[in-house]
């Protein structure tokens, strides 16, 4: 009885913890880009695009399985910080779009 509560605490620490990391890194990175100017947002875009770029052109058969697993790391980390540094459009919903057409209709 004594191992099933102790081993059913580890397990809630590890997923918590984990929780909590993932939550960090996401600060951090937000922390990272309101700290760049735009120029410095737009050379690093640019630096991603071409990372991204490469690693499509790469021979992936060649690699063995954890030099894979390293690329798709890195690819969704620099998925994370472009989502980051490119946020920021505009979302129009739906109800705004019809607003607008029924007005473009009355006026024109």
């Amino acid at each position: 009885m004594r191992n099933k509560f102790l081993s059913a605490a580890i397990l809630f620490l590890l997923l918590t913890s984990v929780a909590q990391a993932s939550s960090l890194d996401k600060e951090a990175l937000q922390a990272k880009v309101a700290g760049m100017s735009e120029e410095q947002k737009n050379a690093r875009a640019e630096e991603i695009k071409t990372r991204v770029a490469e690693i499509k052109a790469m021979d992936k058969s060649a690699l063995t399985r954890e030099e894979r697993k390293e690329l798709r790391k890195e690819m969704k980390e620099m998925k994370k910080e472009a989502k980051a540094i490119g946020s920021g459009g505009i979302y129009i919903s739906l109800a705004g779009i019809l607003i607008i057409i029924l007005l473009l209709i009355i006026l024109l």
